[in-house]
């Protein structure tokens, strides 16, 4: 997730040195990704780069370079019985101390963000060259000093939509909106500890419900929506979008089920309810005109096997755990991993 652009936003912006800690190369197994990030103050951590020693190491170097010149930094960190990981990879750190205020990069790469704007993050890892930001038409930063060819690079990355990798002794970092894309329609119980759940993820999540004043602590990357019609949300959505439908009504959970259903792009269709509220829906899909094949991408009960828990939390980590797993399914589908006559989220009871 990229929550951590404005977090370091607000701390440099406030005077606050800090260091900025990447995970820029891993060979092997280790406990995070490449692009992972933990940002180090003098008084605290924040965010993750995988735990353990790895975490504890960098966290020390990282105070070390608090005061430092605003050079960046890379180190090397075997995985092995000297760290105490069992991980048993090699894993390159970079550390990128700022004490200046907040960078003209960042500056503009969170309002690129804010205006969900793909962008690379150019970083020299040899400190010659400044930080710049490279968009499809535009380059932010050290624009003196960045050469064509690094710019070009940047640009076929974000056009292959590369993760964050390293060519030679440069470092790209894409930052671009998710495309995981959520409905959730309900605001009750369920649906709060849901939402609650999958706004953890890096995901943008529309909350629906026709009920006023419903909403409360609505995380960031969620956005609320009031409709006395919450199934023409449904059109609202993007393609590949996962759905969950929770609502205080079976005649509207099973009009929106019936648009969602009526679509031929979705990612994740899935139902609170019972074996027997599933049955019921399907006679009178069928009797709607729907077919099987489009019937069968509900999902009815919600919740991956093996927890019977009915509280809230319970259903909700269930709940969610299953629309993850749908979802990365259904995007390696779209790679052309499955046949095309598999879909990997039929499920019939």
């Amino acid at each position: 997730m990229n929550e951590w652009i404005d977090e370091l936003s607000d701390l440099t912006a406030a005077g606050e040195r800090v260091v900025l800690v990447t995970v820029a190369g891993i060979r092997g197994s280790a406990p995070r990704e490449v692009g992972a990030k933990m940002i180090v103050t003098d008084t605290a951590t924040i965010g993750t780069i995988g735990g353990g020693q790895l975490e504890y190491q960098c966290t020390r170097i990282a105070c070390d370079l608090l005061a430092e010149v605003e050079v960046p930094v890379l180190r090397k960190f075997p995985l092995g019985s000297s760290m105490g990981q069992c991980c048993g990879g090699v894993v390159d750190i970079l550390f990128e101390p700022i004490s200046s205020g907040l960078p003209a990069w960042l500056r503009d790469l969170r309002a690129l963000h804010g205006q969900r704007e793909p962008a690379v993050i150019v970083t020299d890892l040899n400190g010659e060259v400044g930080t710049s930001v490279v968009t499809a038409k535009h380059v932010f930063g050290d624009t003196e000093n960045t050469s064509a060819a690094v710019v070009d690079k940047a640009r076929e990355g974000l056009e292959a939509g590369r993760t964050a990798h390293r060519i030679d002794n440069w470092f790209f970092e894409d930052v671009v909106g998710s495309d995981l894309n959520i409905a959730v329609f309900g605001a009750g119980h369920v649906g709060s500890a849901v939402v609650q759940s999958l706004a953890a993820l890096d995901c943008n999540i529309r909350w629906i419900d026709s009920r006023r004043n419903i909403f409360r602590d609505t995380p960031a990357n969620v956005r609320t929506i009031e409709s006395k019609a919450p199934a023409l949300e449904v059109a609202a959505m993007p393609a590949n979008s996962c759905y969950l439908v929770m609502t205080h009504s079976h005649a509207i959970d099973f009009d929106i089920c019936e648009r969602i259903l009526r679509r031929n792009d979705v990612a994740y269709c899935g139902l609170i309810g019972s074996i027997s509220k599933r049955r019921r829906f399907e006679k009178r899909f069928r009797e709607h005109g729907l077919q099987d094949q489009a019937i069968d991408h509900l999902v009815c009960p919600i919740g991956v096997a093996g927890i019977s828990g009915k509280k809230p939390a319970e259903i909700a980590v269930a709940a969610a755990a299953e629309l993850l797993r749908a979802y990365e399914q259904a995007s390696l589908k779209a790679k052309s991993v499955y046949p095309e006559n598999v879909h990997p989220l039929r499920r019939k009871q």
